[in-house]
């Protein structure tokens, strides 16, 4: 991890800082530095995999977590990446068969879990991989002598991102792109003063894990829950007087339904939201509940990082809600058409990013139809516009254009209306086939909203007639991914089948 230098000194200034707190569970920063070394220690005595088919240029020992968010994550993780090591973070609440694929292809050299019971341990024990129980401490604390080696170039993470399939897709990750993006982080989200950070998403997803390895760089105490429980979380924020909250919208909208009628959570001075655009009802209800917060939000991709970031509340200039922001530093982005010719500004395109924070490539799954580099730059396929003054509004992601009557619809400019309307606190908009429109749209909502004229009434004073959804149906609970975000998937399975977590809605 490219942050090894600075845990040392935080280990050796304050040692007894809390570094990482979970349900209550707490590790300080000696703790974690000298755990850690205790496990790289015994990490380097592990003998290599000879099944690996790939190469990783200048690693020694490749590690797999497969932990969820156990409070061994951190030293387990630190001790992963410290040189020449590197570490792929695997998310155990993923099928049992597609872990299965991921650590056969992947040959490390240690699997850590979290539970000796658990799928994934199961299939480390099938395919010979030595298991280790986080918690068990398998190695000797009582030797303290040595250090974490510096922080160095190199691979040190591989992850996973869904693709055009089922299947994740491998990238990795070299500790100059995530150093240079700490130090570009620290001064742009002002977190120098090492502020209390809370994110409850998945360590195993991009968001967290970067929250924590940022919190823990500066030198602050991170917070997180074992298990998503929005009334939890409020708590904590509430009990502990959290500085800074980072998650997605859909876990701040659980913790304002939550902690509706309590007092607001005034100790909180940043709230930082990726992962799907804020619209105006979200931004108005993290107002009330976060009254003395900044608020804003990124725009990024795990393959190339950061790309914009804006401030919706407390800035000295509040962005436009349609908007993503302006570049993040080291950034710049263009718009272009299928050709790669720049289109300018107010023309939709495809989003192409020069920067020096970009994933290294792909250990498999690059299909060629999202991440890709080329002359014009870096893309994950993603549509959007640049206005006169350098802001970003995203269209959609690749592939989800809808054709509706011969029309181009984006799903994120219906969704984006309908999040404006009273009494609708989320939407999903996704195509069907269609004899007579080529695809009809179609809305989900949730929300106090259950009337598809007033839906329909709404969307018009917004949007052209053709792209107004032809069908209006509530949900009265999301299905989630790990990562805290709506299984879109799922919801346009339950529209097909009729199997009664959707309702349909008439005028």
């Amino acid at each position: 991890m490219p942050i090894h230098k600075e845990l040392l000194r935080h280990a050796t200034e304050r040692p007894d800082k809390p570094a990482v707190v979970i349900d209550g569970l707490s590790l300080s920063y000696g703790e974690l530095y000298r755990r850690a070394s205790a496990i790289y220690r015994c990490i380097q005595t592990l003998p290599r995999s000879n099944h690996r088919s790939f190469d990783l240029p200048g690693v020694e020992k490749l590690v797999a977590l497969s932990l969820g968010n156990h409070i061994g994550f951190a030293e387990y993780f630190v001790a992963a990446t410290a040189l020449p090591n590197a570490c792929a973070v695997i998310d155990p609440m993923m099928p049992p068969d597609r872990i299965g694929r991921i650590i056969e292809r992947l040959a490390p050299d240690v699997l850590v879990v979290d539970d000796d019971a658990s799928p994934s341990a199961e299939i480390g024990r099938r395919l010979g991989i030595p298991v280790v129980v986080a918690g068990a401490d398998p190695f000797d604390l009582t030797e303290t002598k040595g250090e974490l080696p510096d922080d160095a170039e190199g691979i040190f993470l591989i992850g996973f991102t869904s693709g055009t399939t089922a299947e994740p897709k491998a990238y990795y990750r070299s500790r100059q792109q995530w150093r240079r993006s700490l130090d570009r982080g620290r001064a742009v989200f002002e977190i120098e003063d090492a502020p209390s950070t809370m994110c409850p998403g998945a360590l195993a997803h991009g968001l967290a894990l970067y929250a924590m390895v940022e919190a823990l760089d500066a030198g602050g105490t991170f917070h997180s829950v074992r298990k998503w429980d929005a009334a939890a979380v409020a708590r904590i924020l509430s009990r502990e007087e959290i500085e800074r909250l980072v998650a997605v919208p859909t876990h701040i909208a659980g913790i304002s339904r939550a902690w509706a009628g309590e007092p607001a959570l005034t100790s909180l001075r940043d709230v930082l939201t990726a992962g799907a655009k804020l619209d105006v009802n979200g931004v108005e209800s993290m107002r009330r509940l976060f009254p003395g917060a900044r608020i804003q939000e990124y725009y990024g991709a795990s393959e190339i990082g950061f790309m914009t970031v804006s401030t919706l509340v407390g800035g000295k200039t509040d962005f436009p809600i349609d908007r993503v922001g302006q570049v993040y530093p080291g950034v710049e982005i263009s718009i272009r058409d299928p050709d790669e010719n720049d289109v300018g500004t107010d023309v939709p395109g495809t989003i192409f990013v020069r920067s020096d924070l970009i994933a290294d490539g792909y250990l498999w799954g690059d299909d060629g139809q999202a991440f890709r580099v080329t002359k014009a730059g870096a893309t994950v396929g993603d549509l959007g516009e640049l206005d006169e003054n350098g802001m970003l509004r995203v269209i959609g992601r690749a592939g989800g254009m809808m054709i509706s009557g011969g029309n181009n619809v984006y799903p994120a400019e219906v969704e984006s209306a309908l999040k404006s309307c009273p009494g609708v606190e989320d939407a999903v908009v996704f195509g069907l086939a269609d004899a007579y429109y080529g695809q009809r749209i179609v809305a989900v909502v949730s929300g106090e909203a259950t009337d598809a004229k007033m839906l329909a009434d709404h969307c018009a004073g917004q949007l052209a007639r053709f792209k107004i959804p032809r069908q209006f149906y509530h949900i009265a609970s999301w299905p989630m991914t790990s990562s805290g975000k709506i299984s879109r998937r799922q919801v346009e399975a339950a529209v097909i089948s009729g199997d009664g977590l959707v309702l349909r809605l008439s005028a």
